[in-house]
């Protein structure tokens, strides 16, 4: 017997969770519920971050999580349960399957069946903004050697588990050569221990537009947060309906399991809400703890259930459909089907669908880092760069020179162009006159720059690793 924590959540949440537990427990699901209450009640109660630290002792304690959808109240300070929960609780991989259920449930893709693995803890999604200007905010995006070994492995073992023939790679690493380049580097580095298992990367623009045109020709994909977050909402949807879409959050201690879609207020307590995609993770949980037995019951059933036209109305369609249901009415009739298996669909099989278990990340040995320069970014209300290059000149000694200032990342001095517009953020890269330099030196640049009035409005420092450029040259250099 295993226990569980769950939590209904807002707007149709207790109606799909009551339905999902009906089922699951029919089909002889070896668990036990805690119960824990999360959502908008918490934030209105006055708790921003809508969990209280109770419920996180319970959502660890227990390990694993079957949560309903919750709401976020608009407006300010309220932060993102959702996030939240994946990140403190190092929940690295989000599995979402998107297989088309045609001829059933409407799609223009029949043959669509992939499974998108994306990374969930950083990226831009690490949340790291500020103001810098009266024009500019930034965000930052953080990818880790570490974050991409565990996700990309992740997404590799799992092809191999479920027998899954390819593994494709989506970056943008034509623009974002650090951060998307090492997301590529590592792919390649550790598909090259799946020899058996094909690979391949395609540019994340036209990759996004070959899902949605042709989803058929892939297997598993797996990316980085944002990508990963669009993209497989977009294969959800043209799937027929993300309303039919489950996911699950893997963590090394911790795991979440969730459909995909809102809380969908506006059907809240009419008994026509769809529970398909919380039980899709309900499955992936059952998967994940071990009863495998009870996961392909409740699948087989499921998928009986559709193909034989028992429809709740957001996938209901005349001459397709054969019976329209309420939530309740389609979870009796899931039951009602326990022991049966699908006779269009191809039965499912989760005997080797057991919780992967993936080594230890291993830091490797650091690299040669040598400070050899600093991009020093400046608030600056004036127009040409040339006046500002000007004024900047007054700083450089015999450690360091200007080399370029850059303006919302296209090269602006020298050479720039006099049609490129630019705001009131500047990026001026000073480079060491010698092999490198040391913060002392850059400090004292600092103080340089205060004594001429110029705002500092931060600073990056400039490292080579193993001789090999860390920073990014500018568009234009």
């Amino acid at each position: 017997m295993k226990k569980i924590t769950i939590a209904k959540g807002d707007g149709i949440g207790p109606e799909i969770m009551d339905a999902t537990l009906k089922i699951i427990m029919a089909a002889g699901a070896r668990i036990e519920v805690e119960e824990i209450l999360i959502g908008e009640q918490v934030y209105l109660s006055g708790n921003t971050s809508g969990i209280s630290s109770e419920s996180w002792d319970i959502v660890r304690r227990n390990k694993v999580f079957l949560k309903a959808p919750i709401t976020t109240p608009q407006g300010g300070g309220y932060k993102s349960l959702n996030v939240s929960t994946r990140k403190f609780l190092g929940l690295y991989a989000n599995v979402r399957p998107c297989i088309s259920l045609h001829p059933f449930v409407s799609t223009k893709h029949p043959k669509m069946d992939l499974v998108i693995i994306r990374e969930n803890e950083e990226d831009l999604y690490a949340g790291i903004e500020h103001q810098q200007t009266d024009e500019v905010v930034q965000c930052l995006k953080l990818i880790s050697r570490p974050g991409c070994e565990k996700i990309i492995r992740y997404a590799f073992e799992y092809a191999k588990q479920q027998n899954r023939k390819k593994v494709t790679c989506f970056s943008k690493d034509n623009i974002m050569k650090q951060t998307d380049g090492l997301f590529h580097q590592v792919f390649n580095e550790i598909a090259a221990e799946y020899p058996e298992i094909k690979n391949e990367h395609w540019i994340v623009d036209i990759g996004a537009a070959k899902v949605a045109d042709t989803p058929e020709d892939f297997d598993v994909i797996v990316m980085q947060n944002l990508y990963g977050d669009i993209i497989s909402d977009i294969a959800a949807q043209i799937t027929g309906s993300v309303g039919l879409a489950g996911s699950s959050n893997i963590g090394e201690e911790c795991a979440m399991f969730e459909a995909i879609h809102g809380t969908a207020p506006d059907i809240k307590g009419k008994n026509i809400a769809n529970p398909s995609g919380l039980l899709q993770g309900a499955v992936m949980m059952l998967n994940h703890i071990g009863q495998t037995d009870v996961a392909e019951k409740v699948h087989n059933a499921w998928l009986k259930t559709i193909e034989e036209g028992t429809h709740t109305p957001d996938i209901y369609v005349e001459g397709v459909s054969k019976k329209k249901v309420g939530t309740k009415e389609f979870a009796d009739a899931v039951i009602e089907n326990l022991e049966q298996k699908p006779k269009v669909f191809k039965p499912v099989n989760y005997a080797n669908s057991s919780a992967l278990s993936l080594p230890k990340y291993q830091r490797k040995a650091p690299a040669k880092k040598e400070l050899v320069g600093v991009d020093v970014f400046v608030d600056w209300k004036g127009l040409n760069p040339d006046e500002l290059a000007a004024k900047l000149k007054n700083i450089e000694n015999e450690q360091v020179y200007l080399k370029m200032i850059t303006n919302r990342g296209i090269k602006v001095w020298p050479e720039g162009f006099k049609e490129t517009f630019c705001t009131d953020h500047w990026r001026c890269r000073f480079q060491s006159q010698k092999d490198s330099l040391n913060n002392k030196e850059i400090v004292e640049l600092l103080a340089r720059a205060i004594a001429h009035d110029i705002e500092v409005i931060k600073t990056e420092n400039l490292y080579h690793f193993d001789g090999k450029a860390g920073f990014s040259l500018g568009q234009g250099q």
